[in-house]
């Protein structure tokens, strides 16, 4: 599987889904099961570096604007929903973390900005598709730290400073 073939998987599932992360995890297994194991392997290793790729400070200080905080786990899972947004989304957002402000149509807490299943997605169909759990992909891990400087969460004022598309957007 190529990168295009991975960003179109991504596509299809989230049109289909529209915009419900939870729904497009289960659409994305859907069509992960119709591949061969390895492909559904690929899959993950696209999945997986670009998760990697998306762990930067920048991006979390992003990240805990729009969901009014995010603890480890949170920015994990935003990484995931970030991915799920389709390829324009992700890219523009790793190069420069306020494009969501106009990457984004609208954001709503309580659906968007967790992906945690959209992670998961390759793993289950690998395990439907042969019955045991997918062998390790064989790429860096991320780093221990984000990639970047340090953001003062805890600072409203310099998250409004930093981010100050996202924060006029959807903080006032």
């Amino acid at each position: 599987m190529d990168e295009l073939e991975f960003w179109e998987l991504v596509d299809a599932s989230r049109t289909a889904a529209e915009g419900d992360p939870e729904e497009q995890a289960d659409l994305l297994v859907e069509r992960l099961i119709r591949l061969d194991p390895e492909s559904v392997l690929d899959f993950a290793r696209h999945f997986e570096s670009r998760y990697n790729r998306a762990y930067t400070w920048d991006l979390w200080g992003a990240a805990w604007v729009l969901l009014d905080g995010a603890s480890d786990d949170a920015f994990d899972f935003f990484r995931c929903w970030l991915i799920g947004q389709g390829r324009e989304t992700f890219e523009g957002a790793v190069h420069d973390p306020e494009a969501l402000a106009e990457l984004l149509d609208e954001f709503d807490q309580e659906i968007d900005g967790d992906g945690e299943e959209l992670g998961y997605a390759a793993d289950e169909a690998y395990e439907q598709l042969t019955g045991t759990v997918a062998p390790d992909l064989g790429i860096e891990p991320a780093p221990s730290e984000p990639e970047g400087t340090p953001v003062d969460f805890e600072n409203e004022g310099a998250l409004a400073e930093r981010y100050p598309r996202l924060w006029g957007r959807f903080k006032e």
